[in-house]
C-alpha cells in the first residue's frame, strides 16, 4: 500500500511537472512574441530567446522542488515514511543533483556559447556587405573568446583550494567545516560550482541594478496608473502647434532670399526632428485612444491597484527579511573568512516567522516560496523593461512592446539567466534554515515533564532539523551544496545584499516622487532611428 502511494505520488508529481513545463513554454513564447520587433524578427533569435527564458524559469522552479523533496520523505513526527529507505532517499538526492547539473550546464552552454554566437551573427547581419559565411566566421571568432573564459572558470574551479586557513577557531566555523566534509566535493562538482558562482556574481550585479529597481517601480506604477490618453493627445496637439509656429518664425527670416545663419539652421533642424516625433506620438495616442484594449485596461484599474498593493507588501516583506538576515550575519557569523555563513537564526525575520506557521498547512509554505521567486523574476523583467539594457553609462538597447531588436531580446534573456542564478542565494539569505532542510523534523530523546517536574522517563519528541541534528536524520538540500562551495563568493553575496537594499530604497523614493507615466511610455522617442515610424505596437497596458 505504501509503495502504491509512493508510485501514485511520483506519477502525479511528473504530471504536474509536465503541466508546469507546458505553461512555462507558452508564457515564454507569448512574452518573446510580445516584445520582439515585427520588422526584424528572426527564427533563430526567437527560438534562442524562448529557450533561454524557459531555462531561466525552470531553474528558478527547481529550488521549491528541492525543498519539497527533502521534506516529503519524512512525517511530521520526525520519522521517515515507510517507503523512504536510505536507497530511495539517496536516489531522490541524486535526481535533484543531476537536475541541477543538467540545468546549470545548459545555462553555461547558453551564456558562453549559444547566445553569444547568435548575438554576434545578427550583429554582423546589420552590415550591408556581410554574407552568411562571413557572419558565421566572425560569430565563431567572438564566441571562442567566451569559450576560453568558460574553460578558465572550469579549470580554476577544479583546482582552487577549498581548505581556508582558520584564524578564528569558533564553534560556528567548525560547524561549517563539518558540513562541507559531509557534503563532499569532487573536482567536477567544484568546477561546475565555481563557474556557476562566477556567473551568479554577475547575476548579483544585475539583480542589484534591475531587480531592486523593478521591485520598487512595478507596484507603484500599478497603483498610480498611466495618464489619460485624451489629455495627452490634447497636450501633444498644443506642442505641435507651438513647434510649427517656431519653425514659421525662423523660416520668415529668409523670405527675402537671405540665407539663414548657422545657429538658426541648426535650431530649425532640431525643431523639424521634434515635430516629426510629436506627429508620430500624436498618431500613436490617437490609435490608443480608440483602442478596445485601452477601455479594457481602464475597466481593470481597480484590480491593478489591488495587485500593486499586494506587490508592494511582498516587496517590503522581502526587503525587511533580507535586512534582518544580513544584520544577523553581521552580528553573529564568524566573519568574512567564512563568507558570513551562519547555520542558525539568532535574529528572526518576518519570513522566517511565517514559514513555520505555513508548514502546518500543506502546501502553503511552498506556495509562498514559489510566489517570492516568481515575483523576483517578474520584477527583474519589469526593471529591465523600464531601464533598458546598459553598459555602465551607455544605453545599448531599449525593451519595447513589439519593437525590440533580436540582439536586445538575447541580452534580456542572458541577464535573466544570470539573475535566476542569484535568486537561490537571495532566498537562502531570507530563510537559511528552511532552504537547507525544508520542513524536516527528527526525533530526539527528551525527559518527560509531569505536573511541572522532570521525571526519569524519556520519550521521543520531534524537533525541527538544524545544524545540530544527526547527519543521518536530516537531509540537506542540493541547493545548499552549490551555494557554499567557496567562501569568498558567499562574502561577495553578503555585501551584494546590502547594495540590493540600498538600491531598492532609492528606487522607492524615486518612484514615489515621479508622476504618472505616459500611456505610451517608451513607445515613441525622439532618437528612434532603427524603428519605422509607422510600425504599430499591438500591446498597451
Amino acid at each position: 500500500m505504501a509503495a502504491f502511494t509512493a508510485e501514485t505520488d511520483l506519477v502525479t508529481g511528473w504530471c504536474l511537472f509536465g503541466l508546469a513545463l507546458l505553461v512555462i513554454l507558452i508564457f515564454c513564447w507569448v512574452y518573446v512574441r510580445k516584445y520582439q520587433s515585427r520588422r526584424e524578427s528572426e527564427v533563430i533569435s526567437t527560438i534562442t530567446a524562448i529557450f533561454a527564458l524557459a531555462i531561466a524559469l525552470i531553474t528558478s522552479a527547481l529550488l521549491p522542488v528541492d525543498i519539497f523533496l527533502v521534506s516529503y520523505v519524512k512525517n511530521q513526527n520526525g520519522t521517515f515514511k515507510a517507503w523512504a529507505d536510505p536507497n530511495v532517499t539517496r536516489q531522490i538526492e541524486d535526481t535533484v543533483l543531476y537536475a541541477y547539473y543538467t540545468l546549470y550546464s545548459i545555462i553555461l552552454f547558453c551564456v558562453f556559447l549559444w547566445i553569444p554566437f547568435v548575438y554576434f551573427y545578427y550583429e554582423e547581419k546589420d552590415e550591408d556587405d556581410a554574407n552568411t559565411c562571413s557572419q558565421v566566421k566572425i560569430a565563431v571568432k567572438y564566441t571562442l573568446g567566451f569559450l576560453l573564459v568558460c574553460s578558465a572558470l572550469l579549470l580554476i574551479g577544479a583546482f582552487v583550494p577549498l581548505n581556508i586557513p582558520n584564524q578564528k577557531n569558533t564553534t560556528e566555523w567548525e560547524k561549517v567545516k563539518l558540513l562541507f566534509e559531509e557534503l563532499g566535493s569532487s573536482h567536477g562538482l567544484a568546477a561546475l560550482s565555481f563557474s556557476i558562482s562566477s556567473l551568479t556574481l554577475i547575476g548579483m550585479v544585475a539583480a542589484v541594478t534591475y531587480t531592486a529597481y523593478g521591485m520598487s517601480a512595478l507596484p507603484l506604477n500599478l497603483i498610480k496608473g498611466t495618464r489619460n490618453a485624451s489629455y495627452e493627445r490634447l497636450e501633444n496637439t498644443e506642442d505641435i502647434e507651438e513647434v510649427e509656429q517656431s519653425i514659421q518664425r525662423i523660416k520668415s527670416k529668409c523670405k527675402d532670399g537671405r540665407p539663414l545663419p548657422t545657429r538658426d539652421r541648426r535650431t530649425l533642424q532640431q525643431l523639424e526632428d521634434k515635430l516629426r516625433a510629436l506627429r508620430r506620438r500624436g498618431r500613436r495616442l490617437e490609435y490608443i485612444e480608440k483602442s478596445c484594449w485601452t477601455r479594457f485596461c481602464g475597466a481593470m484599474r481597480p484590480l491593478k491597484i489591488v495587485w500593486g498593493v499586494f506587490f508592494i507588501l511582498v516587496a517590503l516583506l522581502f526587503v525587511i527579511s533580507l535586512f534582518l538576515s544580513n544584520l544577523d550575519k553581521a552580528l553573529h557569523s564568524a566573519g568574512i573568512d567564512t563568507g558570513f555563513i551562519i547555520l542558525g537564526t539568532n535574529l528572526t525575520n518576518p519570513l522566517n516567522m511565517l514559514l513555520p506557521v505555513l508548514q502546518t498547512v500543506f502546501p502553503l509554505d511552498y506556495i509562498l516560496i514559489t510566489t517570492i521567486i516568481m515575483y523576483f523574476i517578474f520584477t527583474s523583467m519589469a526593471g529591465i523593461r523600464n531601464m533598458g539594457i546598459w553598459f555602465f553609462w551607455i544605453r545599448l538597447y531599449k525593451i519595447r512592446r513589439g519593437r525590440t531588436r533580436p540582439q536586445a531580446l538575447l541580452f534580456l534573456c542572458m541577464i535573466l539567466l544570470l539573475i535566476v542564478l542569484h535568486t537561490s542565494y537571495m532566498i537562502y539569505s531570507l530563510a537559511p534554515q528552511y532552504v537547507m532542510y525544508g520542513s524536516q523534523k527528527y526525533q530526539s530523546l527528551s525527559n518527560m515533564t509531569v505536573d511541572g517536574h522532570l521525571t526519569n522517563v524519556t520519550t521521543w519528541v520531534p524537533k525541527v532539523c538544524d545544524a545540530d541534528a544527526p547527519a543521518n536524520e536530516c537531509t540537506v538540500t542540493r541547493t545548499y551544496l552549490f551555494l557554499h562551495q567557496f567562501w569568498f563568493f558567499s562574502a561577495a553575496y553578503y555585501f551584494g545584499n546590502w547594495a540590493f537594499i540600498a538600491v531598492f530604497l532609492i528606487g522607492l523614493i524615486v518612484s514615489c516622487c515621479k508622476g504618472k507615466k505616459s500611456v505610451i511610455e517608451g513607445e515613441v522617442d525622439e532618437d528612434d532611428s532603427d524603428i519605422s515610424d509607422d510600425e504599430p505596437s499591438l500591446y498597451y497596458g
